[in-house]
């Protein structure tokens, strides 16, 4: 790989990484690390998301930050390129944990 286009590759990862914009006041529950067994979903107060998901042999990752909301579901991605996250049941707190339903999947707020 030649020096330019790792400067390039560089500058395009760094501005995915300031793309994002706060999250909502009325969001701020949803701030944090989310795990279950397959499944790992980082949300920053800045907006930024780091999520991977393990299906048998296929694997997801996305690092990218949140377009907006549309209700409790939000959009990840930059440009045309995102994604929806379906969220079914919004974060709240069970037997001292806070949880959260995504894409049917159950997560737990890591401590």
């Amino acid at each position: 790989m030649n020096y330019a286009r790792l400067a390039i590759m560089t500058l395009l990862a760094a501005l995915l990484a300031c793309c994002g914009k706060p999250l909502p006041q009325e969001k701020a529950a949803y701030v944090g690390e989310w795990q279950a067994k397959n499944m790992y979903l980082n949300i920053e107060a800045e907006g930024q998301v780091n999520y991977k998901r393990k299906d048998g042999n296929t694997s997801t990752s996305i690092n990218a930050p949140i377009k907006e909301f549309h209700g409790d579901d939000f959009d990840v991605g930059v440009g045309p390129m995102s994604t929806t996250f379906r969220v079914s049941r919004a974060p709240y707190q069970e037997g001292g944990q806070w949880k959260m339903v995504v894409d049917g999947v159950e997560l737990v707020k890591a401590q």
